[in-house]
């Protein structure tokens, strides 16, 4: 049977469910959403206990992922940025979390869905747009207008605005990019195995090169798990200082 790479990407119904014409079902996909919520906060909660003297490792993890995102936040945006440290590490950790479950051989990988990624960063943008209202009121639109000559402005501003209207975009394909093609590249030497191997004989010798090819792979697609938790991490911070400081952030 020939092995088909873009499956492990299908989102299956677990439990159907239909609602005023609409499909609702839990999906693979729900699972390991409400899964890496769920691990998330049991991890976070349980690892770090007040009082203790010596920090076990899963606390020590834990507040070096605090230390990591506050340093973060702090040196993109300010002390006026650390107000937004549960939602940047939220999002930080949903993202990091959701990369390396997909690494599981037979999870699901929801960063790999457009869907799931075009959603996060639909929220990050409209987070922008409601603390830059709420900080500069209509005086948020200076944002779109750069320091540069009047007849300038009729070229700069349109672009600016159209930058700001493909944020999302450009946010959520990266990341979506990013997860489908290293877990498909998987897939694809993973297929390359078990058909040598099935094939016997000398050709089963040469299944050890796409074997080591699949460690090195798997070792980098670890390290670009974590790269793409904090893109989109430093990503929203930036945003979020450009909203927070308008031109001052420049």
């Amino acid at each position: 049977m020939e092995l088909n790479p873009m499956e492990q990407f299908t989102v299956k119904p677990l439990v159907p469910l239909h609602l005023a014409g609409y499909d609702v079902s839990f999906t693979n996909q729900s699972l390991l959403m409400v899964t890496v919520v769920a691990a998330a906060a049991a991890f976070l909660t349980f690892a770090v206990k007040p009082g203790r003297l010596v920090p076990t490792r899963g606390q020590s993890m834990a507040e070096a992922s605090y230390e990591f995102v506050a340093n973060m936040i702090h040196s993109s945006t300010g002390e006026d940025g650390l107000k937004f440290f549960p939602f940047v590490f939220s999002l930080f950790m949903f993202v990091l979390l959701a990369n390396f479950f997909g690494m599981v051989p037979w999870s699901f990988t929801i960063t790999s869905q457009i869907a799931v990624t075009f959603a996060l960063a639909c929220l990050v943008v409209l987070t922008v747009i409601v603390v830059g209202f709420a900080k500069h009121g209509i005086g948020f639109l200076k944002l779109f207008v750069p320091h540069a000559p009047a007849p300038l402005l009729l070229l700069l501003v349109p672009i600016e605005v159209i930058s700001f209207l493909t944020r999302p975009i450009s946010l959520s394909v990266r990341l979506f990019a990013n997860m489908l093609a290293g877990h498909t590249m998987l897939a694809v030497f993973g297929g390359f195995v078990v058909a040598l191997g099935a094939a016997g004989g000398a050709l089963s010798l040469l299944s050890i090169a796409p074997m080591l090819l699949i460690v090195a792979i798997m070792l980098l697609e670890l390290l670009v798990a974590f790269l793409q938790a904090y893109v989109f991490a430093i990503l929203t911070c930036i945003y979020l200082n450009e909203a927070l400081h308008l031109h001052d952030a420049h």
